[in-house]
């Protein structure tokens, strides 16, 4: 069976097991004067036995009978056509397939081959190649079956939820996803935890979206920019001549959430007065605007959200116990992102595609280093210091493939997201964070191998494991 054809392109499409779909495109009309390509669907039968083969042709590229996206597109490039332009139209059909390239006649001129040549591809082979050098790309190339399946169950679970906006896959992640419709559908307040730039307001929108409240308001209101002598006016709303500027009544916040959600950001900045105010609205839903004699009840929900430790602020008399109780009566506790660093390249290819068509740029990938270097550093800011890297190495970098020098991070970075009470809590802070740099810089050195891994940090395979999983490293995110 010969894998080249003159006329249209010989498609074939391996199944490798269950979970794995890898599509072979033979673009160059020349036949291999060394017969090696050809011999490439049987190379993949052979090399992987359990994989089914079927045979298909078209002359569409990419080709249209292909529906799911494949893991791996392994393609002979053609001499007419640029294999850039080619690379570029797998990548805006299918942005998380792998490109490996099989170069043969016509290739082999030095001088022919322009510098751009490789962006876009994830490797290449020269022919004549040795079967143990396409074996390996092939397997390091395709996910893993586990991958597969925790994505094929990210995937049920958002559109069964219709929270495809959500992006992670990681098992911490897909734990609090499935915390939101039963928050979603109770009137109870909420209240969020999370580091800044967890994503504390995406997730209270999509609480409010979600329940019976979502044809009302969401008003989101920072409680951190609100001066102690404004807060009342602000929730409550005023009369006419309640105050010297009062020209006319004017509703507050409250009012305006009336039947949706009031969403309380830093609601740990409240002073101690304007926690007496909110306190005594949450208790029987009553307010009074400034200047009115009048009770007012609203159907507002609370949603409050803290990038602290209330209970901690609470024990320190920084924050009233009652009303930590009041808002505390349904609760989300949001992971860091150095807590779920298997969503860090879901996430980074997220914001490529976001940002690539705000500026007009074309298909945009990671290198390989560019990569490693995202998931071995710690991201204090969370996702939304995460956005803002891509988005500047966007901007800053002309190239389809963005390189470790436009990955421009701090040289050095803080321990945690907290200053630590004692030096008990600063030792364990530090601690922390070495041993978890330091196997994610391990990993990375190893790409994903937990044997070698686990070796050179002298440490037995299980134990070394236990390790990965104390900080949610997964080892699939390393293999690139």
């Amino acid at each position: 069976m010969k894998w080249h054809g003159a006329c249209e392109a010989c498609v074939i499409a391996v199944d490798v097991g269950t979970n794995h779909n890898i599509l072979l495109l033979d673009l160059n009309p020349i036949p291999c004067p060394a017969d090696k390509c050809g011999e490439v669907p049987r190379l993949i039968q052979a090399l992987l036995p359990i994989g089914q083969v079927r045979l298909q042709r078209s002359k569409n590229l990419p080709p249209d009978f292909i529906s799911a996206p494949p893991d791996l597109i392994l393609f002979r490039p053609s001499l007419k056509e640029s294999p850039e332009e080619t690379t570029c139209s797998f990548r805006k059909r299918w942005q998380r397939s792998s490109i490996l390239a099989l170069f043969c006649v016509g290739w082999d001129d030095p001088k022919g081959v322009p510098p751009s040549l490789l962006q876009g591809m994830d490797d290449f082979l020269s022919c004549p190649f040795k079967e143990i050098d396409l074996l390996l790309r092939i397997r390091r190339l395709l996910p893993e079956k586990g991958a597969t399946l925790n994505s094929a169950r990210a995937k049920a679970i958002k559109e069964t939820l219709h929270l495809e906006s959500l992006v992670g896959e990681s098992e911490s992640f897909l734990r609090i996803i499935e915390k939101i419709p039963p928050l979603a559908h109770s009137h109870a307040t909420v209240l969020i935890a999370g580091e800044t730039g967890t994503g504390k307001e995406l997730f209270a929108r999509a609480i409010h979206y979600h329940g019976p409240r979502q044809g009302k308001p969401f008003i989101p209101v920072n409680c951190g920019a609100l001066p102690d002598h404004l807060f009342e006016n602000e929730l409550f709303g005023h009369t006419k001549g309640a105050f010297t500027d009062a020209s006319s009544a004017e509703q507050g916040l409250i009012a305006e959430a009336e039947g949706g959600t009031l969403f309380l950001d830093e609601v740990d900045a409240l002073s101690p007065s304007a926690q007496v105010k909110l306190l005594r609205f949450l208790q029987n839903g009553e307010y009074r605007s400034l200047g009115s004699s009048r009770t007012l009840i609203a159907d507002a929900r609370i949603i409050a959200a803290t990038n602290t430790d209330l209970r901690q602020r609470v024990e320190a008399k920084l924050f009233r116990e009652d009303l930590y109780h009041r808002l505390n009566v349904l609760s989300l506790s949001l992971p860091p992102l150095r807590e779920r660093v298997s969503d860090i390249p879901l996430l980074t290819t997220h914001f490529l595609v976001r940002h690539r068509r705000q500026y007009g740029r074309g298909p945009l990938r990671l290198s390989p280093g560019a990569r490693q270097k995202l998931l071995v550093y710690p991201w204090p800011g969370n996702v939304r210091e995460l956005e803002s890297v891509i988005q500047r190495a966007l901007i800053l970098s002309d190239s389809p493939t963005l390189q470790p020098e436009d990955i421009e991070l701090p040289l050095t970075h803080p321990g945690g997201a907290s200053e630590a009470r004692s030096l008990r809590e600063a030792k364990i802070q530090t601690l922390r964070g070495f041993e978890q740099s330091y196997l994610a810089n391990l990993l990375a050195a190893h790409r994903g191998n937990i044997t070698h891994a686990a070796k050179a940090a002298g440490k037995e395979r299980r134990a070394f494991q236990r390790l990965l999983r104390k900080y949610s490293l997964d080892r699939r995110s390393f293999q690139i």
